[in-house]
């Protein structure tokens, strides 16, 4: 063969490159120019012009997209923003001629049982003087007008605490049950797009100073305190909302694809665990089992820090039923589970006993029975028949 047709083609200049083939019906062995096999068509140059076009036009643009997102971002808050107290405080105290209808704490109740622990959260917030408006969420089977002892608590907290009553269709979703239920009317929050803010406060608590200023925090579709008793989780006690029908149909569709261990915490930690902002728990978010607790090292945020259980009640705004096995402060129980379970007094320098936290936490469940009884004209209802 002659060595001009042996050739390397990759050695070679593009013009003598060559390339052997075989050819099945003439049973030989044919020997094609790389070059003219090679050679695009004027069609094919074409082609390849105008996609290199759209590859640099489609770059230009994803580019430009890249830096107005980043330049969003660097408005908006960040991820996960811790807000000190200090810094909610100014942003509140910046505010001027606010229109406090525009903002609203909520409440659902899907239990008589709730019903009273709800009023005691407005008669709070009334008696604290919070000027946001009150918005109580209930089934709206229940009648507002009637003569049971359920309708006198709903009159009682529109007419003497300014409470704007909205009866709500509670969704059933499949193989739910109460709690389920429950955990979504508590979310209907996000529906009260009438409002630009709503706090959303769970009803088995005691709210100690108004917390007028968490209307004011920055724009965010969500604000929660971490659930400082667990790790890397969020407490939904209190929720700060940017009402939404777009963030109320994802919280609908959530709850369609829960799974049987997921309740309203699950969801909302899924939703927005990665972009919510983060309310101080100091503040916001004590648990009532803090005070039975042995270690404080994590509601102090210090190891250092002294735990005064006096100071720490003094310093909260939202106090939460959360102790068991203790009973919540409505349930029925003995002298002798009350003893059993009260936080022990602790042995102080040359044997000198300190109860204070005892003291502090008997004060606090001392003070919600008191509280709870409303009115003497009223009883408490205690099934659906009674509302």
């Amino acid at each position: 063969m002659p060595a001009s047709k042996c050739r390397i083609p990759w050695l070679d200049p593009w013009k003598h490159r060559v390339l052997q083939s075989f050819d099945v019906e003439s049973n030989k062995l044919e020997i094609i120019e790389y070059s003219e096999m090679m050679r695009p068509s004027p069609r094919t140059l074409h082609r390849t012009t105008r996609l290199l076009l759209v590859l640099l036009v489609s770059g230009i643009l994803i580019h430009s997209g890249l830096y107005l997102t980043a330049d969003h971002w660097r408005q908006s808050p960040q991820a996960n923003r811790v807000l000190s107290e200090s810094y909610i405080d100014a942003q509140a105290k910046a505010q001027v001629n606010i229109n406090w209808s525009n903002y609203a704490y909520t409440q659902y109740v899907t239990d008589p049982t709730y019903l009273c622990n709800s009023l005691m959260i407005f008669e709070s917030l009334h008696r604290l003087g919070s000027e946001a408006d009150r918005l109580m969420m209930y089934p709206e089977q229940w009648s507002a007008e009637s003569n049971t002892p359920g309708a006198g608590l709903l009159q009682k907290a529109r007419d003497e605490y300014n409470v704007k009553l909205q009866p709500v269709q509670v969704k059933r979703f499949k193989n739910d049950g109460s709690t389920w239920a429950e955990g979504f009317t508590k979310l209907f929050a996000f529906n009260q797009t009438q409002y630009q803010r709503v706090i959303s406060l769970d009803s088995d608590a005691t709210v100690l100073q108004s917390m007028d200023e968490l209307f004011f925090l920055p724009r965010a579709p969500v604000a929660m305190p971490r659930a400082y008793w667990i790790d890397d989780i969020f407490s939904t006690q209190i929720v700060v909302i940017e009402p939404s029908a777009l963030e109320f149909e994802r919280i609908q569709h959530a709850f369609e694809h829960r799974t049987m261990i997921e309740f309203d915490m699950e969801v909302m930690n899924k939703l927005y665990s990665q972009d919510c902002l983060i309310l101080p728990h100091r503040r916001y978010d004590l648990v009532t089992g803090e005070f039975r607790s042995k270690e404080h090292d994590r509601h102090l945020g210090s190891s250092n820090e002294v735990w005064d259980a006096r100071k720490v009640l003094e310093e909260v705004s939202y106090l939460h039923f959360s102790d068991w096995p203790y009973p919540k402060p409505w349930s029925e129980y003995s002298d002798v589970t009350h003893a059993k379970l009260q936080p022990p007094c602790q042995e102080r320098f040359q044997g000198e006993e300190d109860c204070s936290t005892r003291d502090v936490w008997n004060e606090i469940y001392l003070d919600f029975m008191q509280r709870r009884q409303v009115s003497d004209t009223l009883r408490y209802p205690r099934n659906e028949t009674d509302i």
